[in-house]
């Protein structure tokens, strides 16, 4: 049966709560490398979504600091790091009802399913098993994979290529405002659950959830249909 339907998760934000990691391992890289101590999380929220480069220079621009691209890469490489390490520490579950709505698409033969993250595959695939999450089912697209990120669309279409589907037919999930506008720009249907921001910052999606126990298969085929 040719697939009709896909269902596109992003990973951070989305998949656990690693914005919570990824802060912690940048506000160690702060205090660490730039001598910069009282970072908070909040620090970094115009960086959501975009990549890790552009995660550090938000933040750094809060502090008046505009960081050269040999510190941007210092900065990145240590981040990952720092966060690798602490994963292995403390392992992140998938939110709510995450697993759940991947397994549904999982089981139709009119589904396909990927995951599509900024993030580098070292770092997202290390939460992907860190939260059971059965990507080698999937397609799998990241950061390392293209040259524009969000809120550029290159992510998304890259994903629905590699679905062979059009993007009319996907449903992108994102808790992200710069990936919300990603998956429209590539003309997707976008839910946006409400892990990192508030609702108004999230409005341009199709629809707008507390949580992924909110969303079943069915409703992602009505999205698509436009019943929704």
């Amino acid at each position: 049966m040719d697939k009709q339907y896909g269902l596109i998760f992003d990973v951070d934000g989305v998949i656990a709560d690693t914005e919570r990691v990824n802060a912690e391992a940048s506000i160690k890289v702060f205090a660490d490398l730039f001598g910069v101590p009282g970072v908070i999380r909040a620090d970094f929220e115009a960086g959501l979504g975009r990549g890790a480069a552009e995660y550090v220079r938000s933040a750094a621009r809060v502090y008046g600091i505009e960081l050269s691209d040999d510190q941007v890469e210092a900065a990145t490489k240590a981040r990952q790091e720092n966060f690798l390490s602490m994963l292995k520490v403390n392992p992140l579950p998938a939110f709510p009802g995450v697993l759940e709505l991947m397994k549904s698409a999982l089981a139709r033969d009119d589904f396909s399913v990927g995951i599509a993250t900024s993030s580098t595959r070292e770092k997202s695939e290390a939460v992907l098993k860190s939260t059971g999450v059965p990507y080698m089912q999937m397609v799998y697209v990241t950061g390392n994979e293209v040259k524009n990120k969000k809120p550029d669309p290159e992510l998304f279409l890259t994903a629905a290529v590699r679905l062979n589907l059009d993007p009319a037919q996907c449903v992108v999930i994102e808790d992200a405002p710069d990936g919300v506008e990603a998956a429209k720009t590539a003309g997707c249907r976008c839910v946006a659950v409400r892990n990192s921001t508030s609702r108004e910052k999230l409005s341009a999606a199709d629809s707008v959830v507390e949580s992924l126990e909110e969303v079943d298969i069915h409703r992602v085929v009505n999205l698509i249909g436009g019943m929704e």
